[in-house]
């Protein structure tokens, strides 16, 4: 489908030149984060990008919570969106990110996919009104960030947070 095609994660990702690519991306950021600096001291204290998008998915996710409780399907199809294609860090923190991440990069693209995946079928199911499939739906995606969170949140926190 189009919508596939538009997620950074599918449509081309059986072209040979963009895996290998997406290859020499990943071998790059995982020297990167074994010489490059904590975004701290590499953007003199800005707080990183994605702490501003989790705090802006946190919110999206409160309106989301909202609007289920008040059964406004046209705004909870309204959201999620957003919450399936949210914004991305830029691309020397996505670097830095990634080769911190190393190994558990994949587990962290999942929990990103499995976000992706639950809020598009929770727009889906506010379109048609089901308000028992927007719950399941939902509850699902809550689940899949707190999977993330209880496996990164601590640890990206005390990496590259600056400290007071």
């Amino acid at each position: 489908s189009s919508e596939a095609t538009d997620h950074p994660n599918h449509g081309d990702a059986m072209n040979p030149t963009i895996r290998s690519l997406r290859a020499l991306a990943a071998l790059v950021a995982i020297a990167l984060g074994a010489v490059a600096p904590p975004p701290a001291a590499a953007e003199a204290g800005k707080p990183p990008a994605l702490q501003g998008i989790m705090r802006q998915l946190g919110e999206d996710m409160q309106q989301v919570t909202h609007a289920i409780s008040m059964e406004d399907w046209q705004r909870v199809a309204r959201l999620a969106p957003g919450i399936a294609r949210h914004a991305q860090p830029p691309a020397g923190e996505k670097l830095r990110i990634l080769g911190w991440l190393g190994s558990d990069a994949a587990q962290f693209r999942g929990f990103d996919g499995a976000v992706h995946e639950t809020a598009t079928a929770l727009g889906e199911a506010a379109a048609r009104e089901d308000g028992e499939a927007v719950i399941a739906s939902f509850a699902e995606l809550q689940r899949s960030c707190l999977a993330c969170h209880q496996r990164f949140r601590a640890t990206f926190i005390a990496r590259f947070h600056e400290k007071s």
